[in-house]
């Protein structure tokens, strides 16, 4: 399991901008202060967060990766997508399904530093009442 990532940025003003805004709608908010290195995590009152922001190395550039949320519904995804498109990502997926397998429901943006981020709401995991996959 993992307790928590970073991903270096060029800007971290620009980031913590971009992910405050973008990850309000699945439930994300700037927690842990380790100036300039902000984390992010669920508001659940404690000072755990499993996502950072932090600044690169100086005279390097952050290398692309792809970073999936998970959400909790479809809206929640397309809340994400509008969210982020409005704090300035780039489109890279319009919310919907995907054909990975079914019950995948998934939105695509860049981030500032063309970083794929991605809110996920998987239920093909999900049980029925009696106990058998959807």
């Amino acid at each position: 399991m993992i307790d928590h990532m970073t991903l270096h940025v060029s800007d971290i003003g620009r980031s913590i901008a971009f992910y405050t805004k973008a990850l309000a709608p699945l439930g994300y908010i700037p927690k842990a202060h380790h100036e300039p290195t902000i984390g992010f995590g669920v508001d659940d009152g404690t000072l755990h967060s499993d996502f950072y922001v932090s600044p690169a190395q100086p005279g390097t550039t952050p290398a692309p990766t792809h970073i999936a949320f998970r959400a909790d519904s479809e809206n929640a995804v397309e809340a994400f997508y509008d969210a982020a498109l409005a704090a300035g990502g780039r489109d890279n997926g319009a919310p919907g399904p995907r054909a990975y397998h079914r019950g995948y429901y998934a939105a695509f943006v860049f981030d500032p530093d063309g970083n794929n981020i991605e809110a996920v709401v998987d239920w093909s995991h999900a049980q029925t009442s009696s106990g058998n996959a959807n």
